[in-house]
């Protein structure tokens, strides 16, 4: 109930909530929305202020693959127009099975692992994240919030406290906000969201057509979830409570496809990959064995090696190591060659405590791919299990040439560099840690007690002042906010 009701909250009513925020947050008095919109700042601000609270709440889906996949994903749509460069996007994973994708201010795109699934070829998912992506590049929630009243603000606070209360799992709190919400309001709301539906639509399927998918994807995908719910009564996804599907969209979809010549699209193998990893994780790991072995056995799927990698990961996820690695092995006769193999693998040596063979196959994979997230995260990992923790840290640190904001790499570098008698640089990289998610107080804990440690030297205290005086004005800032706020 906490992961459908936070994502039906996100999806179609977060920007009402996000409005009421603007006196703690120091946002303008908008006025006529014809002359005032929030500015990217802010809208970088409220989102990432929202995915802190999805992270801290457990709605995220904790999956490096997952993740990579989507973010792999949006970075195709996103090359098909050129003009969103300045525009950044995270695209991630929520663990639910309702279906349900939403855009949040600040270009944070979400998918929930039940919509994935659902999707019967990547050119579907594909139009999902191509109309989440439009609402971002069109401004939809800095659009809401300038078109609000002040008439309405009872109900922003209302849908925000019931965003707040979801987060945290409280869900009597989060309904008895929802139903103190007037109808009126709402379906002003619901009315005001459909105009942006459709534009969404629209360019949506501009940009999915651009990146070379199906363009029949995003109208075959509406009219099956139309379909799904006239089988099921009373039992509406998420996807359609908060985006309004009618008739004028599908038909609007459909034209649309016409227009475009025929075109057949092969799914990659991640999209497959990434939907038997999805599937490995439904039900006890015993039902997930069963199952895959069953739909193995009797040719139910639309791709041979994933549907063998995903029965392999639901035989780790059971803890039967030995038939895990021979499936691993299997494919790797078959000449199955993929980085998610190899993550894969590496996981069962690692959990199998087969620690020096893990090392070599990581070390090996690491040459070949050296950029999969799934790998660099696992890598250290096994370098601490195995007492090596000052070169786990200094690879964590390496990685973060790459991906200097990445939370796990910090936190990877903090207990490494800790494990190691290296304090300053074990508490440098948990203030970056804290830094990343929105929580400036521990940071400056954090940078402090890195300032007072007696093994940093001049380079480090180089690097460590600029960042200090950074988040101390931060926090400076949010003083003010909160003084001129009240």
């Amino acid at each position: 109930m906490r992961i459908r009701l936070l994502s039906a909250l996100l999806a179609g009513s977060l920007s009402l909530g996000l409005a009421s925020t603007r006196a703690a947050l120091n946002l303008p008095d908008l006025g006529e929305a014809s002359e005032t919109v929030i500015s990217r700042n802010t809208e970088q601000t409220l989102g990432t202020q929202t995915m802190n609270q999805l992270r801290a709440s457990g709605t995220l889906l904790d999956d490096p693959e997952v993740n990579a996949y989507l973010d792999q994903l949006g970075r195709r749509l996103l090359q098909a127009d050129p003009s969103q460069s300045g525009q950044s996007f995270t695209f991630f994973a929520v663990g639910s099975r309702e279906l349900n994708a939403f855009a949040l201010p600040g270009g944070y795109v979400g998918v929930n692992s039940g919509l994935i699934l659902a999707t019967q070829n990547e050119s579907e998912l594909a139009s999902v994240l191509a109309h989440e992506i439009s609402h971002v590049t069109q401004h939809h929630i800095a659009r809401q919030i300038a078109a609000q009243t002040s008439n309405q603000m009872a109900t922003m606070a209302a849908l925000l406290g019931a965003l707040v209360a979801a987060g945290t799992g409280n869900g009597q709190v989060a309904m008895a906000a929802i139903t103190g919400a007037t109808a009126a309001q709402l379906q002003s709301q619901i009315n005001y969201t459909r105009e942006h539906e459709q534009e969404a639509d629209r360019v949506g399927f501009r940009l999915l057509s651009d990146a070379g998918f199906d363009p029949r994807a995003m109208a075959s995908f509406f009219e099956r979830l139309q379909r799904s719910t006239r089988l099921v009564e009373g039992n509406v996804p998420s996807y359609m409570r908060t985006h309004p599907l009618t008739q004028t969209r599908i038909a609007e979809a459909q034209d649309l496809a016409f227009s475009k010549p025929y075109r057949q699209v092969r799914d990659s193998q991640e999209f497959h990959l990434v939907r038997a990893l999805l599937r490995s994780y439904d039900g006890t790991p015993q039902e997930a064995v069963r199952r895959m072995t069953k739909e193995l056995t009797e040719g139910r799927y639309p791709d041979r090696q994933a549907a063998r990698y995903g029965l392999a990961a639901a035989r780790l996820r059971a803890q039967d190591f030995a038939q895990a690695r021979k499936d691993l092995e299997a494919l790797e006769k078959d000449g199955f060659q993929h980085p998610m193999y190899e993550a894969l693998l590496g996981q069962v040596l690692m959990q199998s405590g087969q620690l020096p063979v893990a090392r070599n196959r990581y070390e090996e994979a690491l040459k070949r791919y050296p950029r999969h997230l799934q790998l660099v995260y696992d890598y250290p990992r096994l370098l601490m299990q195995m007492g090596d923790k000052a070169r786990a840290a200094r690879f964590a640190e390496a990685k973060l040439l790459d991906y200097p904001h990445d939370i796990t790499l910090h936190q990877t570098a903090a207990e490494a560099w800790a494990g190691a008698g290296q304090m300053f640089k074990s508490h440098y990289h948990q203030g970056e840690y804290y830094a990343a998610l929105g929580r400036l107080k521990e940071a400056d804990e954090q940078f402090t007690i890195a300032s007072r440690s007696s093994d940093g030297d001049t380079h480090d205290l180089l690097i460590l002042d600029p960042r200090m005086k950074a988040i101390k004005e931060q926090l400076r800032e949010q003083r003010r906010n909160s003084r001129e706020g009240q």
